[in-house]
C-alpha cells in the first residue's frame, strides 16, 4: 500500500468514527489532523465527550459497530472501559478518545496537540 492510499484510508476511518460518535450523540467532537507533526503516533486524534459513563460506553460501542460494519475495520486496542471516564480506541492510524465531560477538561488533549490542524464538528443534538 502506498502513502497516498494509506492517507485516504485513515481519513475514511476518521470520518466513520465521527459518524459513530454522532450516532450516539457525543458532544464537542474535535478532529486533530496530526499528519504534518513529526512526533505524532498516528494520523488523526478524534476527541469527544459524553454526559455520563453510560453514554461514554455507548459511544464506544457505536464507534466499534460502525467501523466494523461500514468499512470492515476492527479496533486494535481499547483502554479505559472499566470505569468509562476516558476510553481510548486505537485503530493504529486513528485514535479515538471518548471522555466523560469532567475528565476531558482535566487532560486537555486539544491544547497538548495545539500544532495539529483542528476541525470542530457541530453537535447534532
Amino acid at each position: 500500500m502506498n502513502k497516498v492510499t494509506s492517507l485516504i484510508d485513515s481519513k475514511a476511518l476518521c470520518d466513520t468514527i465521527v459518524e459513530g460518535m454522532q450516532e450516539n450523540k457525543a458532544n464537542d467532537i474535535v478532529v486533530l489532523d496530526l499528519r504534518e507533526i513529526g512526533s505524532a503516533v498516528c494520523d488523526f486524534f478524534i476527541i469527544c465527550s459524553g454526559e455520563s459513563s453510560t453514554q461514554v460506553d455507548g459511544v464506544c460501542s457505536s464507534v466499534e459497530k460502525r467501523t466494523r460494519e461500514e468499512i470492515h475495520e476492527k479496533v486494535w486496542r481499547i483502554e479505559g472501559k472499566q470505569n468509562s471516564e476516558w476510553i481510548l480506541m486505537d485503530y493504529v492510524s486513528v485514535v479515538a478518545h471518548i471522555f466523560h465531560k469532567d475528565k476531558r477538561t482535566f487532560f486537555d488533549l486539544e491544547d497538548l496537540w495545539a500544532d495539529a490542524i483542528r476541525t470542530d464538528i457541530p453537535n447534532l443534538n
